[in-house]
């Protein structure tokens, strides 16, 4: 049984008003050894007029001083790690690692929320305008390779395929072969430059599977990917560690007989 879950956002997120100490104690009734906090930090992010408080800049400063003590007030019961994610988008990425290295952090997921700071979040449908769907689909993927080249300051890139989710056309159905050329070059630039991918069980309530689609987790695997994490992207304590099962399922089908965590920004592997 999977027992860390890797992707978790509490307050310190715009997006989330969960307590950490309520997903730590959540976390410990469910057996886990680990909690892991990873919440956002979207650098230079374009505030969109329908949402100004989603700003997406953590305060690391009391997310660290926080994190410390609750590490030190559960100590021997559970082992609290810490990081963050990481948005990332051309303009910034020179930035990144500065960012992730100023600060302790057990693990740093990179992730794709923009295709750029002009061009918008594939949440929002004027992301979609003067664009195919397929188009869209694939400006996303060419930038999380551009993302890839341009920065090391993380050690997984989350949610591979985040813009799936929101398609703004709910008969257009995705077909992972349509982006198959961009998998593979995406793929290889991450495992030359070792770094890892997530399995993000986020996506099953959004598009019914995890992230990325299990073609790209067996691509991964065949073209020697070794660093996988397990998420669930949980903004509230009740959805972490959901769909754990599909997770363990999709990693035994694909290949794999362990799941990574992170201490110190270094991989563990853990047997299923």
């Amino acid at each position: 049984m999977i027992t860390t879950d890797m992707h978790v956002h509490s307050h310190f997120s715009s997006d989330s008003s969960e307590s950490p100490e309520a997903i730590i104690n959540t976390a410990i009734n469910k057996g886990f050894s680990y909690v892991y906090f990873t919440d956002h930090h979207d650098e230079d992010f374009p505030v969109h007029s329908s949402a100004p408080e989603m700003t997406f800049q953590l305060d690391f400063e009391n997310y660290i001083k926080e994190l410390q003590y609750l590490r030190e007030k559960y100590r021997g019961t559970i082992e609290i790690r810490y990081g963050v994610e990481q948005g990332i988008c051309p303009e910034v990425a020179p930035k990144i690692q500065d960012l992730s290295n100023r600060y302790p952090f057990d693990f740093v997921i990179g992730s794709s929320h923009l295709t750029g700071l002009q061009n918008g979040d594939p949440y929002y449908p004027d992301y979609y305008a003067g664009k195919t769907n397929i188009e869209a689909y694939r400006e996303y993927f060419m930038s999380e390779v551009e993302n890839v080249r341009l920065t090391d300051g993380f050690d997984v890139y989350g949610h591979l395929d985040y813009a799936v989710r929101y398609c703004p056309d709910p008969s257009f159905v995705y077909h992972f072969d349509d982006y198959r050329d961009i998998f593979e070059v995406l793929l290889k630039e991450l495992i030359k430059r070792g770094k890892g991918i997530e399995i993000n069980t986020a996506g099953i309530t959004k598009i019914g599977y995890p992230h990325p689609h299990k073609e790209a987790l067996k691509l991964y695997k065949e073209l020697g990917g070794e660093i996988i994490t397990v998420g669930s992207d949980a903004h509230m304590k009740e959805n972490i560690g959901y769909g754990f099962d599909v997770a363990e399922d999709l990693l035994k089908q694909t290949g794999f007989r362990y799941y990574t965590v992170f201490k110190n920004r270094k991989p563990e592997f853990i047997p299923l």
